[in-house]
């Protein structure tokens, strides 16, 4: 009896202790996309529902023997990146990514949070833009991410749209602008730009207060979608669907923000 290969995805980032983010909801999200998922820790959280309360950074030698373990003996075929958390992590992470050759990859770049909270400094910003950015395939910066890379304020539609032009020239070779921290009619409406094609992506809006890892799922199932061999933009469109189903199962846990649900087809299922 033989088999087909499965897909190899790889998810560069750090470990949520909690379960709603981070390695976990990516590793999770490969699975329900029929993809082997693997990982390279970049640090270790101390999080729950209510926040984090300790962030342990890995020696940058170790988070490329993670990654250089994976490629060389699983290959891989669409990959992400979270929290890098500092520039030295980031330079090593940008060395492997060129070294490899891993060119089906999201950047998720976890530089500001949704509410705008600034989370790493202003040197790993700028390793971010000047070793990373530019070897994406596809790019999700938020809405607060977005007004850092294009250098300009993003309140209106047509702000995503000059943004979304604006980080392009950065060196990805397309830009998602989540539209999640938008306000009124824009929450949840996000613009695609690769260069050519610029598209209104929008899904329906999920009223719900458990949203913990919907940016780490998007970047995931887009990549997951990558490794199984669609087309970028297809991608982000079905990522997006899966996540829209995973809000609609979001999960009520602990005593503040609960997560997506990404086992939702298990409990339609049932």
């Amino acid at each position: 009896m033989t088999f087909d290969r499965v897909p190899v995805a790889l998810t560069i980032a750090g470990s949520d202790s909690g379960g709603g983010a981070g390695i976990q909801a990516d590793l999770r999200t490969f699975a329900f996309h029929a993809v082997h998922g693997t990982s390279a820790l970049t640090c270790v959280t101390a999080q729950n529902t209510l926040g984090v309360d300790q962030v342990e950074a890995l020696p940058p030698d170790a988070v490329l023997a993670q990654i250089d373990a994976v490629v060389k003996d699983m290959g891989v075929d669409g990959a992400k990146t979270g929290m890098l958390l500092n520039a030295d992590i980031m330079s090593a992470v940008a060395e492997a990514i060129e070294q490899f050759g891993i060119d089906r990859l999201v950047v998720d770049p976890v530089m500001v949070s949704r509410t705008g909270a600034q989370l790493i400094d202003d040197r790993a910003i700028a390793t971010l833009i000047d070793r990373i950015i530019p070897q994406a395939a596809i790019l999700t910066p938020n809405r607060y991410e977005a007004q850092i890379l294009a250098q300009q304020a993003v309140n209106s539609l047509d702000d995503m749209k000059t943004a979304a032009e604006r980080i392009h020239r950065l060196g990805p070779r397309a830009v998602l602008i989540k539209g999640g921290g938008m306000q009124g009619e824009l929450r949840g409406l996000d613009v695609w730009f690769d260069g050519d094609q610029l598209e209104i992506l929008q899904t329906e809006t999920v009223e719900t207060p458990h949203t913990h890892g919907t940016g780490c799922t998007l970047s995931a199932g887009t990549a997951a979608n990558l490794a199984l061999g669609k087309p970028p933009l297809t991608a982000v469109r079905d990522a997006k669907t899966y996540l829209t189903r995973a809000l609609h199962h979001a999960l009520a846990i602990g005593g503040g923000q609960g997560p997506v649900c990404h086992f939702f087809p298990l409990r339609e299922r049932d």
